[in-house]
C-alpha cells in the first residue's frame, strides 16, 4: 500500500476515534433526567411512610426524584383541576391518596401512570375492572371500604351494646360512601339500630356534624374511610371527646391520636406498596400489568385513655380480640 495513503488513513481512523470518545464523554457528562412524582390528595401532607419507602428504594426528594403534591385542603372539588395541573406538567407518575383523587386522575389522563396509594373498592368506583391485570394506566392499592364498614358497625354495637342511634360521618358525595350506607343501613335492623347520615364534606364542618351528631342524641358515631380526615385525627378525637360521643374509626391513626377505635388496614402498608409500585413503573414496567393489591388483613385498635375520658367501659370479649391495645 501507498504509504501516503496508509498514513491517510491511519489519521482519518485516529480523527474518527477521537470524535466517537468526545461524543461519548459528553453523552455521559450530560445530567440523566430527575423523575417527577405528582402526589394529588385531598388532605394537606403527603403520608411520611411513602417518602420514608422512596428513601428506602433509593428515591430522595429534591436528589434523585421531585415530588409535586398537589393538596384540595379538603375541598374535593378542586381535585380535577389539580390532576390537571400535574399532567400539564407531565410528570412521570401521579400518585393518588383517596378515591376522589384517583377518579379526578383518571379522568385527566388516560396514559400517565397513575398509583393508588389509598382507594376504596377501585372497581365498584369505576377506577379498574380487574385487580390481576388492571390494564390501562392504573395500579395500586384498593381496600374494600365499603364491605368493611359493616363489620366496624358490628364492632361499634358490641363495644357499646346499649347504643341504637348512629351517626354515620361521611361525604355522600364520593360514591364508596354512598355504597356504604347503604350497606349499614341494610345491616342495622339485624343489630338493633338505626343509621343515619350526618354530612361532613370537609374541615369546615367538622364542628357543626359533631354538635348536630350531639343535639340529635345519637349514642355512638362512625367515621367513613375517606382518608382526607386522617390528617385532621387530632382535631376529630378532640370532638368526640368534647362530646363524649363514641366512635369508630376506619384507621389507626385515630386511636394513635387519641380516639376511641379502629377497625381497618394500615395506610403505612397501603403507601409502602404504593412505593414499590413507583419503583416499578420508572424501571420499565407498565402500570396496567402490575396487580392491584387488596389487603386481606385488618385490625381493631382499642384506646382504653379514650373509652375512659368518655365514661365508656369496653367488655372483655371486644378487648379480648383487638389487634392492639392503647392503655
Amino acid at each position: 500500500m501507498n504509504s501516503k495513503l496508509k498514513n491517510k488513513n491511519l489519521k482519518f481512523a485516529f480523527v474518527a476515534g477521537a470524535v466517537f470518545l468526545a461524543l461519548a464523554a459528553n453523552a455521559d457528562a450530560q445530567p440523566k433526567k430527575v423523575p417527577r412524582i405528582g402526589f394529588l390528595s385531598a388532605a394537606p401532607a403527603i403520608d411520611p411512610t411513602f417518602l420514608e419507602a422512596l428513601r428506602q428504594l433509593g428515591y430522595v426528594d429534591k436528589k434523585t426524584i421531585f415530588i409535586e403534591q398537589r393538596s384540595a385542603e379538603g375541598k374535593l372539588e378542586r381535585l380535577p383541576e389539580l390532576a390537571a395541573d400535574l399532567v400539564r406538567l407531565k410528570v412521570d407518575i401521579i400518585v393518588t391518596q383517596g378515591t376522589p383523587a384517583a377518579l379526578a386522575a383518571k379522568k385527566a389522563t388516560a396514559t400517565m401512570p397513575i398509583v393508588m396509594g389509598t382507594a376504596s373498592d377501585a372497581i365498584g368506583a369505576g377506577l379498574i375492572t380487574n385487580l390481576a391485570r388492571p390494564g390501562g394506566n392504573i395500579t395500586g392499592s384498593s381496600f374494600l371500604g365499603t364491605d368493611v364498614g359493616t363489620k366496624r358497625l358490628e364492632l361499634l354495637k358490641e363495644a357499646v351494646p346499649a347504643t341504637s342511634r348512629v351517626a354515620f360521618f361521611s361525604n355522600q358525595s364520593i360514591i364508596p360512601e354512598t355504597i356504604t350506607l347503604k350497606n349499614l343501613q341494610a345491616l342495622s335492623p339485624s343489630l338493633g339500630i338505626t343509621v343515619q347520615v350526618v354530612e361532613m364534606l370537609g374541615p369546615e364542618e367538622f364542628d357543626e356534624a359533631f354538635a348536630a351528631a350531639a343535639r340529635e342524641r345519637f349514642q355512638a358515631g362512625l367515621l367513613s374511610a375517606n382518608s382526607s380526615y386522617i390528617s385532621h385525627a387530632a382535631r376529630l378525637v378532640m370532638l368526640e371527646a368534647k362530646h363524649r360521643l363514641p366512635v369508630m374509626y376506619s384507621w389507626s391513626d385515630f386511636p394513635e391520636a387519641g380516639g376511641l377505635m379502629s377497625y381497618g388496614v394500615s395506610v403505612a402498608s397501603l403507601f409502602r406498596h404504593a412505593a414499590v409500585c413507583v419503583d416499578k413503573i420508572l424501571k420499565g414496567a407498565k402500570p396496567g400489568d402490575l396487580p392491584v393489591e387488596q389487603p386481606t388483613k385488618f385490625e381493631l385498635v382499642i384506646n382504653l385513655k379514650a373509652a375512659k375520658q368518655i365514661g365508656l367501659t369496653i367488655p372483655p370479649n371486644v378487648l379480648a380480640r383487638a389487634d392492639k391495645v392503647i392503655k
